[in-house]
């Protein structure tokens, strides 16, 4: 594993930087034959979550759509957001093959809380370490307006455990609980990994899936 890497490869998972849009970044990613994450399937910590997920889901930051078609295929109601039109499409075929109805919208994470929809629960597979700090605050405050109490919030974000520089930042559990300190109780946090996709310069992660922390949050 390597810190040295071109910071303009598609390959580069990194947070966002100035004068490189997110936008544009993932759109490089997703012209890759493979996007680093898009791996086929759930993330196995939703997996194991599956129980606690539960009714109607907005699956935040969706791509091409696992996640959000692996819900409703578990019965669930779920809505798929997510800011570029590449995935999203890739994500309605994926559906339209599995036989199963997932409403995709193209829209920027932060602007959720304008969604007249109801929710009983969000999904997050590696959006929330995609931010800089002001739009982690401005997605967190959507999900305050968008939730009722009870509704709970289910992300996957990679940890300081993860050595190395490549990919997003990494999210401590203190962070977690500070950002999410208002409106939100923190009602568990446990190490997780986060799976990519292997041969993919500067996605090259620990065996077994980068570090991660999986929490679960209840709006209150």
């Amino acid at each position: 594993m390597t810190s040295h890497h071109d910071p303009n490869s598609p390959g580069n998972l990194s947070g966002p930087r100035p004068g490189q849009p997110s936008r544009e970044r993932f759109s490089a990613y997703y012209a890759l034959p493979t996007a680093p994450w898009d791996i086929g399937r759930p993330q196995r910590a939703f997996v194991e979550a599956g129980e606690r997920i539960g009714g109607r889901v907005l699956d935040c930051g969706c791509g091409s759509g696992d996640l959000a078609i692996w819900l409703a295929g578990r019965g669930h109601a779920v809505t798929g957001v997510d800011f570029l039109p590449g995935p999203l499409a890739v994500a309605r075929e994926k559906a339209r093959r599995a036989g199963v109805a997932v409403n995709f919208l193209e829209m920027d994470a932060t602007a959720v809380g304008t969604i007249p929809e109801r929710f009983d629960a969000v999904t997050d597979s590696g959006l929330f370490h995609s931010f800089d700090d002001a739009t982690r605050a401005a997605y967190i405050d959507a999900l305050r307006r968008l939730l009722e109490p009870g509704a709970r919030v289910f992300i996957l974000c990679m940890s300081p455990a993860e050595p190395g520089e490549q990919g997003p930042r990494r999210v401590a559990e203190e962070e977690l609980r500070a950002a999410f300190a208002d409106g939100f109780a923190v009602e568990s946090i446990e190490p997780a990994r986060f799976e990519v996709v292997p041969g993919i310069a500067g996605a090259e992660f620990s065996p077994g899936g980068a570090h991660g922390l999986f929490a679960t949050l209840r709006r209150v």
